[in-house]
């Protein structure tokens, strides 16, 4: 009998980024408990809990300018004001005298009586006087009472990541301290013999095939600027033992264990089987250009994910898939960063099956321009340009179309 050849089996499609986001997230379950810092420290921070003022701000209706306080009724054309009193900032006037104007400086409060602040280049001093030489408008120049927060209201919500001016939001209703989730602690390592790191072998020194290793510098860099505490296992030799070595030590203090390199399916990537051997892996075939290898997972109680071993698929995966999963387990409300509509000035002629992040950046001319080299490992293109194109699959673009643009000051806050 004649035996029929095995029909291969056929490979997966690659999984869409938008699903691949949605299945990551789910597992992102917000990490337990809270910490309480000072308010100088919490900048970027994830808020634990909703703000409610137990105040107006401002507590009292006062003055935007310095000037003259006075009744709109009282002005004429002409006249002189009798100056009655002086209110500085942090002191409190008396009423108003009818048909006399105060003395006022900027923040202080509106004194009895008075209607209107006229600014002082509005005013002439004539000796114990002012003379008002426009008409004024009632209410012009005062803050009112509560404008900027009224007693009782949220100021801030919980899952808001702290920003410094919503520090200062934070600071003007009385708070020192603010509760926010804590920090997510995570192990970082690289995969592969052929990185060394700069410092330890000179560029003239190089084996045929080695290379620096650039992704532990910008992993770190990024996960720094999301608030997390990190780990640096350094590098991992290409061996599985040394790798089951790692991600078990590694699992048993830390939420997230993040490596970059051997997630791929050839005979040195020992990521899937060494994390399979210690716990659950789902390993990833995105369809996104760059960064199509992608896995995740458990090892022990820590969260898993492998990144590409090229440094912009590595960078781009970590902006566009890892950034949302970190400041979900945060408990952060946004996790999804804002798009700009731009025009291409450029030609993009040739659609990829996958949906791309083409690094570019914005010119003078209001429009974006691409950088010549898109591959993955070029890293140059990630510093020329200010931030990435959201391109659809199979979608190629002309001069002038218009393009979705996310800025990496979104991206890398």
């Amino acid at each position: 009998m004649s035996s029929v050849p095995a029909t291969p089996a056929a490979r997966a499609p690659l999984k869409p980024l938008d699903q691949a986001l949605v299945e990551l997230l789910a597992r992102a379950a917000s990490l337990p408990g809270v910490e309480t810092v000072s308010t100088f420290d919490a900048d970027g921070r994830v808020l634990a809990q909703d703000l409610v003022s137990s105040l107006d701000v401002p507590a009292h209706d006062n003055s935007s300018m310095d000037g003259y306080a006075l009744r709109t009724a009282d002005w004429a054309e002409g006249a002189v004001l009798p100056v009655g009193q002086r209110i500085p900032a942090g002191s409190s006037g008396h009423v108003l005298a009818p048909a006399s104007a105060a003395r006022i400086f900027t923040g202080a409060p509106i004194p009895p009586g008075a209607d209107t602040v006229v600014m002082q280049e509005d005013c002439e001093a004539v000796d114990a006087g002012v003379r008002i030489k426009a008409r004024p408008q009632l209410g012009q120049w005062i803050r009112r009472r509560g404008e900027d927060v009224a007693a009782g209201a949220v100021v801030l919500r919980r899952g808001e990541r702290l920003t410094p001016a919503s520090l200062g939001l934070a600071a003007s209703i009385g708070f020192d301290k603010l509760q926010v989730a804590p920090r997510v602690r995570v192990a970082l390592f690289s995969t592969g013999d052929e990185l060394v790191m700069p410092g330890e072998v000179a560029p003239a020194d190089m084996k045929p095939g080695a290379i620096y290793n650039s992704n532990r510098f910008f992993l770190r860099a990024l996960l720094l600027r999301l608030g997390c505490t990190v780990t640096d296992l350094g590098i991992v030799p290409d061996r599985l033992d040394a790798t089951i070595s790692a991600l078990k030590g590694a699992g048993e203090a830390h939420d997230l264990i993040l490596t970059s390199g051997g997630v791929s399916v050839g005979e040195e990537d020992h990521i899937k089987p060494a994390v399979q051997a210690l716990g659950e892996l789902a390993l990833w075939q995105i369809a996104m250009k760059p960064g199509k290898p992608f896995a995740c997972g458990k090892v022990g109680g820590a969260h898993f994910i492998g990144l590409p071993g090229n440094p912009v698929s590595s960078f781009v995966t970590f902006l566009v898939l890892v950034r949302p999963f970190l400041l979900s387990l945060q408990g952060a409300s946004e996790v999804a960063p804002a798009s700009i509509a731009l025009p291409a000035h450029f030609d993009w002629p040739k659609a990829d099956k996958r949906r791309e992040f083409l690094r570019a950046r914005r010119n003078a001319a209001g429009g974006l321009e691409l950088f010549g080299n898109q591959s993955s490992g070029v890293l140059t293109s990630a510093v020329w340009g200010d931030g990435v194109i959201d391109n659809p699959a199979g979608q190629a673009i002309a001069r002038g179309d218009t393009v979705q643009f996310i800025p990496f000051s979104a991206l890398m806050a």
